[in-house]
């Protein structure tokens, strides 16, 4: 039986469409003769794309990888990736996406705390040679690498190219990886996506398949997004936004999947008019760059249909440009986070702009929300605290964390998110603030922590803090403050230049305060509300 007739008896049977590989066979019974994925000049229909993600998963059952273990990608949105991700997901394995904004020592933590076997990466990309980089740090028996690009004659010995690796499929049959395949179901865990926190290292977050699936059904319907749309992601694929309400989504809807390796304002607008972009999600930055882009006014956006972002507040003037200037019919927000899989509220479509921009809609079906004071009261309509939500999509857990879990869902189900704000009468959410001291540069969240640790490791500095400040282009950025040790010097350009080389970009601070003290409050602790004013 080939994959295509299988697809269609699996749609057309009992069984429960509650997982990624259970989704694509669904689909390419159902949207057979739609393109599910265009790169270049990579084009997949829905009725081709069961076989490209076996031959994956065939691939790494050949190399002895089992239901449970876990593969990282590190790479950028692409074709592969998408294939890659399900392939594995086939397998049974759990994803473990990882930021390609990181260094290689951040990457390879990751990977070394998930046990990751196998890493899918990209030969090259923003001029790093990405698997040579990890390669430093691995012994070939520690960690095979695979590259998401060809690589003949690289004398890299953990590394395969991709022709070579998806050329050991023939070992394994395509009937054991169907039979694989199709008994992944909901309760597995679909992906270890790893998150920032505002103390210590970043925490894997367990997922499971049928919750994304679950969630991401309410977000296509709710947007509207239908079979043959064409959905521009700019979202990297590593994060929630450019995997599960990108890919995935575009799977549930019949969408075709269209990556985009990085945000660049002139390729963006050509690629919505030569690709006939209808869909395109992205953070509000994103729109205000195409808003001030002096390509808007000759640019073709006439094919544009749905935009989606979200963030604590958004003027409304932002989602009146959007439909006036852009083009598009639905703008509206959303509001997740990765221990609920991405997705906890959205704005229906038909809401009032100045709700749309000052909320983040309602709790989707299946979820709670409730506003939770410091003291653990639940508090009425209106008033500011905690914001709390509990449901089917609440993560399993942080890997090999038991206290971080406790600490972070209590003994009620409830998932505590370290964001503040409140909910109106009628259930829309507004986020205030954000509990703790993370700001957001550019879309990605920045956690203070995080960066200080780095910092405190330069030979110079004997306190650091980092806040966030307000920056026209990316948002926020930080601001590092820092006392000397004694006898110690450096100047602002040469620590910045020195965290370039310890730490993602998105986490360098863009300025440096050099102070004799730290204020601090009667328990020792830097205010950091008092540096901020020395801005």
């Amino acid at each position: 039986m080939s994959t295509s007739q299988h697809a269609s008896l699996l749609f057309n049977s009992d069984t429960q469409i509650d997982s990624v590989p259970r989704l694509v066979f669904a689909a390419a019974a159902k949207y057979e003769n739609l393109t599910a994925i265009e790169d270049g000049n990579t084009h997949i229909s829905y009725k081709e794309l069961p076989t490209a993600c076996l031959t994956v998963s065939r691939a790494l059952i050949s190399r002895g990888i089992q239901p449970g273990d876990r593969i990282a990608i590190w790479g950028s949105n692409s074709a592969r990736w998408v294939l890659a991700a399900i392939g594995l997901q086939m397998a049974g394995a759990v994803l473990v996406p990882i930021n390609t904004r990181m260094k290689a020592i951040e990457a390879a933590d990751i990977i070394k705390r998930s046990g990751a076997k196998l890493v899918f990466s990209v030969g090259d990309f923003l001029h790093k040679d990405y698997p040579a980089e990890l390669a430093k740090l691995f012994e070939p028996s520690q960690l095979s690498i695979v590259t998401l690009t060809e690589r003949k004659g690289d004398a890299l010995q953990s590394c395969s190219d991709w022709s070579d690796f998806t050329a050991s499929a023939q070992h394994v049959s395509e009937d054991l990886a169907l039979k694989l395949a199709t008994s992944i179901d909901g309760e597995q865990l679909s992906d270890l996506m790893f998150t920032s926190g505002t103390t210590g290292k970043p925490k894997g977050v367990m997922s499971r398949h049928g919750a994304m699936i679950r969630a991401f059904t309410v977000f296509i319907n709710t947007l509207g997004i239908v079979p043959g749309d064409r959905y521009l992601i700019v979202n990297p694929f590593f994060h929630s936004f450019g995997y599960k309400a990108g890919w995935v989504a575009c799977l549930l809807a019949g969408a075709t999947i269209l990556p985009q390796a990085v945000f660049d304002a002139d390729e963006v607008f050509s690629r919505i008019s030569d690709d006939k972009i209808t869909v395109l999600p992205g953070p509000p930055t994103l729109y205000l760059s195409l808003l001030a882009h002096p390509s808007l006014e000759t640019a073709d956006l006439s094919s544009l249909r749905v935009a989606v972002t979200g963030a604590s507040t958004i003027p409304p003037i932002l989602i009146e440009q959007m439909r006036n200037q852009l083009g598009f019919d639905v703008v509206t927000t959303a509001y997740g986070l990765t221990e609920c899989g991405g997705l906890a509220s959205i704005c229906a479509i038909d809401t009032d702009v100045e709700t749309i921009a000052n909320t983040s809609g309602c709790a989707i079906e299946g979820t709670e929300i409730a506003i939770i004071s410091a003291q653990g009261e639940f508090l009425e309509h209106g008033k500011t605290g905690e914001i709390c939500i509990r449901g089917f999509h609440v993560m399993k857990g942080y890997f090999e964390q038991a206290q971080a879990t406790a600490e972070a869902i209590d003994s009620d189900g409830w998932l505590h998110t370290g964001d503040v704000g409140h909910l109106d009468e009628n259930g829309y959410l507004s986020i205030t603030d954000r509990l703790k001291d993370m700001y957001i540069s550019g879309g990605f969240n920045c956690y203070p922590a995080e960066i200080e640790a780095v910092l405190v490791e330069n030979p110079a500095i004997a306190q650091s803090a980092v806040v966030g400040i307000k920056d026209e282009r990316m948002g926020e950025v930080g601001c590092a403050f820092i006392t000397l040790k004694h006898n110690h010097n450096i100047d602002e350009a040469s620590l910045i230049a020195w965290c370039k080389d310890r730490m993602a970009n998105y986490r360098v601070p863009r300025k440096v305060r050099i102070i004799d003290a730290m204020p601090l409050n009667a328990s020792n602790k830097i205010v950091k509300a008092e540096l901020i004013k020395l801005v």
